[in-house]
């Protein structure tokens, strides 16, 4: 049995009757295949398995033939998401791509996945990523009408996770005491934003450093950017003496810092473009006691989901635009995709994903090269 089976032998198959007659892993195998060679959705996936038989059957058995567009469809609708999940988790760790660095934690929401006439609002997820190895490490669904919420199913994807060793970065949404201790608990450490969700703590940061004898004493680093028409400076300043938030000013207002908190940071972004200058400031609060360098390294990282990830999905695998919508269909079709995106990642790192898509659906040959990771 080859690993990547091995990853998946657990997932229990939701078909019951006739509709076995394709066995689970197979379906999984040739739908994950068709991603990686462009295949968009359950149809294409049908018709890349029936144009390319030929490849298939060097690794498949195929007892029963060709599935049809039907037999994709109600796999991925009835599917456990939480049992394929953790398929997704056995198969990072034994691709090996996870690595250490910066885990950057951010959610998104499948546009085109509402359902009007079952009254259902589009999906959205939480995606863990590694920055590092521009690799997808976990990920949670979630519908606000149902009454979850980003931060709760990012709680529960983090419980999931080994994050030995990471740095956990997050929006100001997850700044939260609670999800500290998670990524504490999970051996990990955590750089997140601080804004006015938590007005009492960002007033006592933000006037710590708005004071030019503090800042004038901290350690700071300096970047100039110039590309795009524009000029941008940023300069980062950490402080690690946190006496100010436990002394008397903690008693006026709900100042609770977050468990194990070691440092605060701040990035002062002064950008021109032509001749108007604007001028930004982000706060951070972190479990690790950072250098300044580390610090904006690590906050630049964060935004590597964005570019690397969801603009990927979006314009490589048209994520944006899927409209599967039933049942479990959103989520598990939402993993399949970034199970495809790790491993194109993984083959062939010298040309973009987008030529690999290309040139996996044009040839059997370079298709090989990619899917040897199956084995």
């Amino acid at each position: 049995m080859s690993w990547f089976a091995a990853c998946f032998v657990d997932v229990p198959d939701p078909r019951t009757g006739n509709a076995k007659r394709h066995d689970l892993l197979e379906v999984l195998t040739i739908a994950l295949t068709a991603s990686v060679c462009g295949a968009e959705h359950c149809s294409d996936y049908a018709d890349f398995a029936s144009d390319r038989e030929d490849l298939f059957r060097e690794f498949l058995k195929l007892k029963n033939g060709i599935p049809s567009h039907d037999t994709f469809s109600c796999v991925f609708r009835l599917l456990d998401p939480k049992a394929f999940q953790r398929s997704f988790g056995a198969f990072v760790e034994a691709l090996g791509a996870a690595g250490e660095g910066v885990v950057a934690v951010d959610g998104k929401t499948l546009r085109r996945s509402f359902d009007k006439a079952a009254q259902r609002s589009p999906l959205a997820v939480v995606t863990t990523f590694a920055s590092a190895t521009q690799t997808v490490i976990g990920q949670r669904g979630f519908r606000a009408k149902d009454g979850d919420s980003e931060i709760i199913a990012a709680r529960a994807l983090l419980e999931c996770l080994d994050l030995t060793g990471q740095l956990v970065t997050a929006d100001a949404i997850h700044c939260k005491n609670e999800t500290s201790r998670v990524i504490l608990d999970r051996g990990g450490d955590y750089l997140l934003r601080l804004k006015d969700n938590r007005p009492a703590l960002k007033a006592a940061v933000a006037e710590y450093f708005d004071d030019p004898d503090c800042l004038a004493a901290l350690a700071s680093t300096e970047t100039t950017d110039a590309d795009h028409g524009r000029i941008e400076v940023r300069r980062a300043s950490v402080c690690h003496d946190l006496s100010f938030l436990t002394g008397p000013r903690r008693a006026k207002g709900d100042i609770v810092p977050p468990p194990g908190l070691a440092c605060l940071g701040m990035i002062e972004a002064r950008l021109t473009r032509g001749e108007k200058t604007t001028m930004t400031r982000h706060y951070h609060l972190s479990s690790r006691s950072l250098t300044p360098d580390a610090y904006l390294a690590a906050a630049r990282a964060h935004w590597s989901i964005e570019n690397g990830l969801h603009w990927v999905l979006d314009m490589t695998f048209d994520e944006d635009r899927a409209r599967n919508r039933k049942d479990y269909g959103p989520e598990n079709l939402a993993i399949l995709r970034k199970l495809a995106l790790n491993m194109l990642r993984r083959a062939r790192p010298d040309i973009s994903v987008r030529r690999k898509r290309k040139r996996s659906g044009w040839s059997n040959d370079f298709a090989r090269t990619v899917l040897g990771q199956m084995r």
